[in-house]
């Protein structure tokens, strides 16, 4: 059975200054305005997290900064360790 591992990982607007993402009344929800050097930070961001064998589940925004939540197989009490 695969067992897996989650982490949630916090990051300030100060990281992402002029990412633009908003939803309007009805529900819908995008991203505008996005700066190139901002768009290579959360790609930084993302690919960090990659390369320790996270996988992106999603990202929440909030005005004060956003919410990356990532999961990775292994890391459960029942792994098996057999070599």
């Amino acid at each position: 059975m695969k067992h897996f591992q989650y982490k949630i990982s916090r990051h300030s607007s100060d990281e992402l200054t002029q990412l633009v993402y908003f939803c309007s009344p009805d529900g819908q929800c995008s991203m505008e305005s996005i700066p190139v050097n901002q768009m290579e930070k959360m790609q930084e961001i993302l690919n960090e997290g990659g390369k320790e064998g996270w996988e992106l589940i999603q990202v929440a925004f909030g005005k004060d900064g956003f919410v990356i939540f990532w999961k990775r197989e292994g890391g459960g009490v029942h792994e098996n360790n057999q070599d």
